[in-house]
C-alpha cells in the first residue's frame, strides 16, 4: 500500500497514479488494506452523491459542477459507479465518454467503479474510497450512482448532500419511485427544463413534498439546462446552503453512524464463508422442520 503523504503529493501535482493504484487495492481488499485504513486522517470535504433514472443526464450535470469548481481553483474527485460489466465484472466506462473534457485535466480525478453487483446502487468499498479521497487533499468529492430506481436510497448513508436528478417526462417514474425519492432527496434537479412541461414537473414535485410534510425551505428544487450549463450556479449554491443547514443541524452524527452501521455489516459478512452457507443450507433444509430464523441464529 502506498504512503499516503506520497498519494497526497501526487494529487496535489495532478498525478493520480498512486491514488488509483490505490483505489484498486482497497476494492480487492488485498493484504494489509484493513490497517491501512485505519491510518486515515480524512478531513471534513463534502460528499455529494447524483443519483436519479438512467437518461436524466447525471454525468452531464456533474461535467458542469467540474467546471464550475475548477474555475473556482479547487480539486474535485469523481466516483461513478457504473453496472458491471458482464463479461469482465469491470465497469463499463461509460462517464468517461460524457465527461472526456475533464478525464486528463490536472484538478480533476474521474474513477469508474464497477457496482459488482452491489444492490444499493453503490460500489460495496464506497465508504472507503471516499474516506481515502477525503484524506489527500481534494475540495470537493462526487459521488454518481447506477440509476437502479428505489434501490439507491443507500446513497443517503453515504453522502452528506443528495441530489437527485429527474427530468420533465419521469412523472411517471417519480410516481414509482415517490416513498423512496423522499428518503433520498436533499435537492432535486429537473434537468432539461427547457422540454414542455418542466414547469408544470416542478409543481408537481414541489406537491409530492408538500404531501410529505415538506417545504421548499428544506428540499430545494433548481431547474437546469446542463448541456449549456444553466442552472449549474444555482445548483451550487443550494449544495452550499445545504450544507450549511446540515452542520447547523448536527446531522453529521447521524450519517457517521449510517456509515459505521454499513461497516460493521460488512466486516460481519466477510467472516461468513458463502460456500459452506450454501451447502449448510442444502443439507439443513432437506430436513423435516427447517427454520430459518434457527439456522441464522447460528451466525449472530
Amino acid at each position: 500500500m502506498f504512503d499516503v503523504n506520497d498519494i497526497t503529493k501526487g494529487v496535489a501535482e495532478g498525478n493520480f497514479l498512486l491514488l488509483a493504484k490505490t483505489i484498486s487495492q482497497i476494492e480487492n481488499k488485498v493484504e494489509g488494506s484493513d490497517t491501512y485504513l485505519t491510518q486515515l486522517a480524512p478531513k471534513a470535504i463534502p460528499i455529494i452523491g447524483i443519483t436519479g433514472p438512467p437518461g436524466a443526464g447525471k454525468s452531464t450535470l456533474i461535467a458542469g459542477l467540474v467546471g464550475e469548481w475548477i474555475a473556482a481553483g479547487k480539486k474535485v474527485a469523481v466516483l461513478s459507479v457504473d453496472p458491471s460489466s458482464p463479461f469482465h465484472k469491470g465497469a463499463i466506462l461509460g462517464d468517461r465518454i460524457r465527461m472526456k473534457e475533464w478525464y486528463l485535466h490536472p484538478q480533476v480525478f474521474i474513477r469508474s467503479l464497477a457496482s459488482r453487483g452491489h444492490l444499493g446502487g453503490l460500489n460495496s468499498s464506497m465508504i472507503e474510497l471516499t474516506t481515502l479521497l477525503q484524506s489527500v487533499g481534494f475540495d470537493q468529492i462526487i459521488v454518481e450512482t447506477v440509476g437502479v430506481g428505489q434501490s439507491e436510497v443507500e446513497v443517503a448513508s453515504l453522502a452528506d448532500t443528495t441530489v437527485v436528478v429527474l427530468v420533465p417526462e419521469a412523472g411517471d417514474e417519480v410516481q414509482m419511485m415517490k416513498s423512496g425519492l423522499m428518503e433520498v432527496a436533499d435537492l432535486f434537479v429537473v434537468n432539461k427544463s427547457d422540454r414542455p412541461d418542466a414547469q408544470t414537473f416542478i409543481h408537481h414535485i414541489q406537491q409530492m413534498m408538500m404531501e410529505h410534510g415538506m417545504s421548499e425551505d428544506q428540499v430545494k428544487v433548481v431547474a437546469t439546462i446542463a448541456s449549456q450549463g444553466v442552472g449549474i450556479a444555482d445548483l451550487i449554491q443550494a449544495i452550499d446552503a445545504h450544507q450549511i443547514i446540515k452542520t447547523a443541524l448536527g446531522k453529521q452524527n447521524q450519517l457517521m453512524v449510517a456509515k459505521v452501521i454499513q461497516l460493521i455489516v460488512a466486516h460481519k459478512m466477510q467472516q461468513v464463508d458463502i460456500k459452506k452457507l450454501e451447502q449448510d443450507i442444502a443439507v439443513e433444509i432437506s430436513k423435516p422442520g427447517f427454520n430459518i430464523f434457527e439456522f441464522s441464529q447460528r451466525f449472530h
